[in-house]
């Protein structure tokens, strides 16, 4: 689910995120003390071999994925992933997993929706998956009416552009409303069918599996071709592989940027030393403090709200995540400035990376 999200406007330094902790509890919440143990989420950490991760090995890591990064890249959707299969079929096993990510492109006229969407082509052990993603131009989150105006518009064009990819893609998938909701259903109850990413309109991506490993190398690239022309930013996620099994991947296309992901289990203290190790490119993650909105505003409803810590380069900085607005939009900003005490701005996450 895509989340109402602010951001603070300026670099923090760690003591200000400590300081903002010690804030949240005097307000009577619960904060991450600096001697916690939490989940630190790392991304985009460029590395130059699959060694450079052994920075890391002073903590317990998990969920490790190395990411191929091709940016502004023109080039046969088709052959790049049968690449990636032929190699990953040497390699597969339980556990590891392979996916190439590829924009397309909406062909009907949009007020809602963005025209460049998602699909990620992957390969599991034993079967094979196409996935497809819409963004919306607006966060409209389960139990907000801030939409309902326009329910009927955003139904349709959510309806027509998934029934776009899927006429494509030639899937046996059916697309209707109920309950004023989108619905999507496979024809066959039998098939592994999953649909994600809710909002107050049902749901922005679907999934759809085949135990036929080859079935969607064409279909994939027929629905990659709708991005023409022009260059895109494709991407390649490569998870359980060996070291050894990463360099055959590599040599796909050597100039492809690597990029780590993974998940730190460390002290709250630890932050800017693993700063340190994922800089230039890298970003971590972390959540300071989770609380029910009613615990700080009882005569508004209830919402799920999640404070956390973002670090890159230029320093740390706090963001606030909600799974609605307990005000109205006018006020909300000015809410969560008051909670951490430093200035914030509107920043939904993009859905795509």
């Amino acid at each position: 689910m895509r989340e109402r999200r602010w951001e603070t406007t300026a670099p923090l330094t760690f003591d200000q995120v400590l300081g903002v902790g010690e804030r949240l509890a005097a307000l009577g919440l619960k904060p991450a003390a600096p001697s916690k143990d939490v989940i630190c989420y790392v991304e985009e950490w460029t590395v130059k071999s699959p060694e450079d991760f052994e920075q890391l090995d002073g903590w317990s890591t998990e969920d490790v994925t190395l990411i191929h990064v091709r940016e502004d890249w023109r080039g046969d959707f088709f052959l790049l992933a049968g690449a990636y299969h032929t190699v990953y079929q040497r390699y597969q096993d339980v556990g590891t997993y392979c996916s190439i990510s590829h924009p397309w492109r909406i062909r009907d006229s949009l007020q809602l929706h963005d025209p460049r969407s998602m699909l990620w082509l992957g390969f599991r052990h034993a079967h094979s998956f196409i996935r497809v993603r819409l963004q919306t131009q607006e966060v409209i989150t389960p139990g907000e009416t801030r939409g309902d105006a326009e329910r009927a518009q955003w139904l349709e064009e959510r309806r027509t552009s998934f029934l776009e990819a899927i006429t494509l893609l030639e899937l046996p998938i059916e697309t209707l409303v109920e309950k004023q909701q989108l619905v999507l259903r496979s024809v066959d109850p039998s098939v592994p069918f999953f649909c994600s990413w809710p909002d107050a309109f049902g749901p922005c991506q679907f999934e759809y599996n085949t135990a036929d490993a080859y079935e969607f190398l064409v279909p994939a690239s027929k629905l990659a071709a709708t991005a023409a022309p022009g260059l895109v930013g494709v991407r390649a996620y490569l998870t359980g592989f060996s070291d050894v099994a990463l360099v055959d991947f590599q040599a796909i296309e050597p100039t492809a940027r690597s990029a780590y992901r993974c998940s730190v289990h460390c002290p709250f203290s630890d932050m800017p030393e693993i700063r340190s190790i994922i800089e230039p490119d890298g970003r971590l993650y972390s959540t300071l403090c989770e609380f029910q909105t009613q615990e700080l505003l009882p005569e508004c409803d209830d919402a799920s709200a999640i404070i956390g810590m973002v670090g890159s380069h230029i320093g740390f900085g706090i963001e606030a995540r909600l799974n609605k607005a307990p005000l109205k939009d006018e006020a909300m900003a000015a809410w969560v400035e008051r909670l951490i005490g430093h200035p914030v701005t509107y920043a939904p996450l993009p859905a795509f990376v």
